[in-house]
């Protein structure tokens, strides 16, 4: 089993930048194997696909809407993977959720994610 805890949400104004965060804990022995995906949900909205990494390869894919403003990272002694986001803009606020799966694929598709975290509320205002 493996767990994931997001932080580092919170509130900003539109233009600012925000470090958010997913400690993976648990089965961690293989976990270079997995890869890790950072999604969203906006109220009334589906879950959103941002970014995804390779957690040893660090090969990484972006969504169109996040590519050039989000950057995706793994820091593997802390067991951690970042979302650094630039650039906010209003239309950015949602839930922020972590998620990984061990396909060895970067895929997009939030069905094919094993595991998922709790989700970390990211709010910008205009």
């Amino acid at each position: 089993q493996v767990q994931l805890v997001e932080s580092g949400g919170g509130l900003v104004q539109a233009g600012d930048s925000l470090r958010i965060s997913c400690k993976v804990s648990g089965r961690t022995a293989t976990f270079g194997t997995y890869s890790m995906g950072w999604f969203r949900q906006a109220p009334g909205k589906g879950r959103e696909f941002l970014a995804v990494i390779r957690w040893n390869a660090g090969n990484t894919h972006y969504a169109d809407s996040v590519k050039g403003r989000f950057t995706i990272s793994v820091d593997n002694a802390e067991k951690t993977v970042y979302l650094q986001m630039n650039d906010l803009k209003p239309e950015d606020t949602a839930l922020y959720y972590c998620a990984s799966h061990s396909l060895g694929i970067l895929t997009t598709l939030p069905e094919r994610y094993k595991y998922w975290g709790q989700g970390t509320q990211v709010t910008v205002s205009s």
